[in-house]
């Protein structure tokens, strides 16, 4: 009687060798919180860059005008128009050269290397037309720099009119823009984050491979070791049991 209830004690007493499973095991939790991150995170890492790097730069950025006045070459009467056009096409390569921007310098108001950086001129295949295009951060000094540009190679092609039969004439003067030409800050983001997207997808192409883990290979010696040895009988076959 002493040993079957001190056995059911025994039994009633919790088994302390079992782990408690109730409670919460916290290997898992960290296993993962350190999980690795994904192979694609430097696609949106990348985009918020350009995104945060674009939209600084259009907010950092004083805005930046654009003016343009156009000049027509005029044929004489014993010039043909085909004439005109060509020489469209060569008073528009000198329209920025030292000569032209040295008559446009007083009216400028500004030195000649930094005219030369704010002006820029254009010509058409089509027309006898000069478009002389002025830039500047204020929208009234984009408007003169256009404007004494195209008056200083009207006044410098003019003098050679009489041997070239073509004389080149105002078309239209350059108005102070009342908008700037530059990005805003939003476009300015759009196209950082364009391009800070664009950066992560070719990093994400460029990127080594992975390694597959290889498979685990039984070693050569082990497998030998399993055949039997030459001139050692092989195990006999148990003999199935007859029916």
């Amino acid at each position: 009687m002493a040993d079957s209830a001190h056995e059911k004690s025994d039994q009633t007493k919790p088994d302390q060798t079992k782990p408690d499973q109730t409670k919460p095991d916290h290997r898992s939790g960290r296993k993962r919180r350190f999980l690795p991150p994904p192979v694609w995170w430097p696609l949106p890492v990348c985009a918020l860059l350009g995104l945060a790097a674009g939209g600084a730069y259009g907010v950092l950025k004083a805005p930046e005008y654009a003016a343009t006045s156009y000049v027509v070459a005029v044929p004489n009467e014993t010039t043909e128009p085909a004439t005109a056009q060509g020489f469209a096409q060569a008073y528009g390569r000198i329209a920025t050269s030292s000569s032209t921007l040295a008559y446009a310098q007083p009216r400028a108001g500004i030195g000649a290397r930094q005219l030369r950086s704010h002006v820029q001129a254009e010509t058409s295949p089509d027309s006898p037309m000069i478009a002389i295009t002025g830039t500047s951060r204020s929208a009234s000094e984009a408007a003169d720099i256009a404007n004494a540009v195209a008056d200083a190679l009207s006044l410098s092609s003019n003098q050679a009119a009489k041997h070239t039969g073509v004389q080149l004439m105002q078309f239209s003067q350059a108005v102070a823009p009342a908008e700037p030409s530059s990005p805003s800050a939003a476009i300015s983001a759009a196209v950082g984050l364009c391009a800070g997207g664009l950066l992560g997808g070719l990093w994400l192409l460029a990127r080594p491979a992975r390694r597959r883990p290889e498979a685990v290979t039984r070693p050569a010696g082990e497998e030998y070791a399993a055949l039997p040895a030459q001139g050692e009988p092989a195990e006999a076959k148990e003999k199935e049991p007859v029916r």
